[in-house]
């Protein structure tokens, strides 16, 4: 989706700008989530976003595209992308999905987080939407630990599969649809990088390349549906969604995280990655 048919590899330095475009994302969505509660509006939720990018100089790169009306996507519950943030009042129990990117010096950056509002153990959310976002996370970090070693895009799609698909309980849908992307220059570029084992070697992926990485799940079926908006993606069957995004740069010395506060050390540590900083100028 969105795609390009070139493969832009960037240099360290635009790299580094993508690094700086990343820890403002990184810092506004921090806030945005910590914002979000019963009681409040994914409108309200786009303004924190919007005054933190604003105090750090950075342009927004949802605003306006394709004449999205947003700072940020806020879907909710079977809404799995692209809903529009208004005047919807959040409730306890609702699965929302949070998308932003942000624009430095020219070069992008794009991350998702799923946040589910309330807490099964206080019988104030489901347990089944917990394990979603929960399963949905740690398949983006087994994707991105893939992108470390991998030498085609489709050694990523079939990390995230072999994860998803190997967990207890009942099984969840991958989304087909709607996929991750290259990212630098524009916020949607080559390659398409699929969350799913596609059978083929996908882009070779060498020094430059910067992905977004961005698996979707479902507890039901993977079929969507476009609303009369005309951005917002929700599942036919009515399940709930979770969206889990980071982008990430693989430079001469290894991977690292952009949108990460710690270049994704932690959450890739478990997985025998050592994420490496792009080297200072």
């Amino acid at each position: 989706m969105f795609s390009r048919n070139r493969i832009e590899l960037k240099s360290e330095e635009q790299l580094r700008h993508m690094a700086s475009a990343g820890e403002i994302l990184n810092e506004a969505l921090d806030a945005t989530v910590a914002a979000a509660a019963p009681g409040k509006t994914t409108s309200e939720l786009n303004d924190v976003f919007a005054e933190i990018i604003t105090a750090r100089g950075a342009k927004p790169n949802f605003l306006n595209y394709h004449g999205f009306p947003g700072y940020i996507c806020a879907s909710v519950n079977d809404e799995v992308v692209h809903g529009i943030p208004g005047e919807r009042i959040l409730r306890a129990g609702d699965v929302l999905k949070i998308d932003g990117g942000c624009i430095i010096e020219g070069w992008h950056s794009d991350s998702a987080r799923t946040l589910v509002l309330g807490s099964a153990a206080e019988g104030t959310a489901d347990e089944q939407d917990e394990r979603l976002s929960r399963i949905t996370e740690a398949a983006m970090w087994h994707g991105i630990a893939a992108f470390a070693q991998a030498k085609g895009t489709g050694e990523i799609g079939e990390a995230i599969e072999d994860y998803v698909s190997s967990q207890p309980g009942k099984p969840l849908g991958i989304l087909e649809d709607y996929v991750g992307h290259g990212i630098g220059s524009e916020m949607h570029m080559a390659p398409d990088v699929f969350n799913y084992s596609t059978g083929m070697k996908g882009a070779k992926i060498r020094p430059g390349m910067a992905l977004a990485i961005e698996p979707m799940l479902t507890r039901g079926g993977i079929e969507t549906k476009l609303l009369d908006d005309e951005w917002t993606v929700v599942t036919s069957d009515g399940s709930r969604a979770s969206q889990w995004e980071h982008s990430v740069a693989r430079h001469a010395d290894g991977i690292w995280v952009l949108t990460a506060a710690d270049g994704g050390a932690e959450k890739l540590a478990p997985l025998g990655v050592t994420p490496v900083p792009i080297p200072a100028a």
